[in-house]
């Protein structure tokens, strides 16, 4: 299967068929109330953070400028996605690299962890930390940062067990009025607190893992649909590896890449995951897209809120994942999709960065 798959992506090269348009027209779709965002956003982490070494942020930025082009306007990072030696990079890029379009795009920001820079693990435990005056200090470093005067769209990034949600939903609200975001959510959210929040100052949107190999939270979307909270995608190709990209031989850096700790990676796993794989070819190649758009496009057609964030560092892959928002799937066909996963054997997916038991 994968072989007349990748013929037939030959094929489409060779008489001039992208299967990222670069005249495509992005669509758009609401978040919450009011957010509008592109059907596809851009996940920024991996450009500095998790997946190797740091890309070079000249490259990046050309990256970035590309996405604009191609009709992107939405762009997530956090507080949190930096290096060891400089923990905020990540923000600090974003702000200077996109300052000349900051009036027409969406950023997207978090607030409530920080690292266990003391643990010798690659994978480094989270901390939580949403007490009001770290919110507080949270805010103002990343408005500095990320060169703005307000978040669009300003997540928990974790619950802090510590602090009642209300708690927190109710330094949002001071926020709001102040100026200093518009819009807020919660990160790897339960229905328990979604609601309790929600009831304090309304949710926007979450943002929690999904993928083919992660559909736990689909047990949210009656939440979500009664509350209208939108649902943002993390990981949603498992990490880049429903893009079919990756076999055996695939090697990951053991200090500075995430991936290599991943179960669906591991060389004993792409036998038991070749059966999704295959699905996807076999749909992409019926819809003459990629492996990653199907895996895109599947849950942008199954719910018109959510809104999938891709991480990449590579041009080609950027509009590669953008272009899935150009792709129909009909409900019977999403409806078959999800069957077939149902009844398919996968291995198990990487499933978040471990908390720490230590306290903020």
């Amino acid at each position: 299967m994968k072989l007349l798959y990748c013929y037939i992506c030959y094929y489409n090269i060779l008489n001039k068929k992208s299967f990222a348009k670069e005249g495509m027209y992005m669509k758009y779709r609401i978040l919450g109330k009011d957010l509008k965002v592109s059907s596809v956003g851009l996940g920024c982490m991996g450009m500095c953070h998790a997946y190797g070494v740091p890309a070079d942020k000249k490259e990046m930025t050309k990256l970035l400028e590309k996405a604009i082009d191609l009709g992107c306007t939405f762009f997530d990072t956090a507080e949190a996605y930096g290096t060891p030696q400089n923990p905020h990079d990540n923000e600090e890029f974003i702000g200077k690299a996109l300052k000349s379009h900051r009036n027409h795009i969406v950023i997207a920001t978090k607030f409530g962890i920080y690292f266990d820079r003391y643990s010798l693990a690659v994978n480094k435990p989270l901390i939580p930390s949403s007490k009001p005056e770290v919110i507080r200090k949270s805010i103002e470093g990343s408005l500095k940062r990320l060169n703005t005067d307000h978040i669009d769209l300003y997540y928990q990034h974790r619950n802090d067990p510590n602090v009642p949600i209300e708690e927190v939903a109710g330094v949002m609200s001071e926020l709001m009025r102040e100026g200093k975001i518009t819009h807020w959510g919660l990160s790897e959210a339960t229905e328990e607190n979604i609601r309790r929040a929600n009831a304090v100052c309304p949710v926007t949107a979450i943002q929690n893992r999904y993928s083919m190999m992660a559909r736990q939270y689909e047990t949210l979307f009656s939440t979500l649909e009664e509350l209208n909270i939108g649902f943002v995608a993390f990981s949603p190709m498992a990490n880049g590896f429903l893009s079919g990209k990756y076999d055996k031989s695939s090697h990951f850096d053991e200090e500075t890449d995430y991936r290599n700790v991943m179960p669906q990676f591991k060389a004993e796993n792409i036998d038991k995951n070749q059966a999704l794989l295959n699905l996807l070819y076999e749909t992409a190649t019926q819809k003459n897209a990629t492996a990653a758009q199907i895996s895109l496009a599947w849950m942008i057609n199954k719910k018109e809120y959510i809104v999938p964030i891709p991480g990449t560092t590579k041009l080609e892959r950027l509009a590669e994942n953008l272009g899935a928002a150009e792709i129909k799937l009909s409900a019977e066909e999403v409806k078959a999709l999800d069957s077939a996963l149902d009844n398919m054997e996968m291995s198990d997916v990487f499933g978040g960065t471990k908390m720490s038991k230590k306290c903020s």
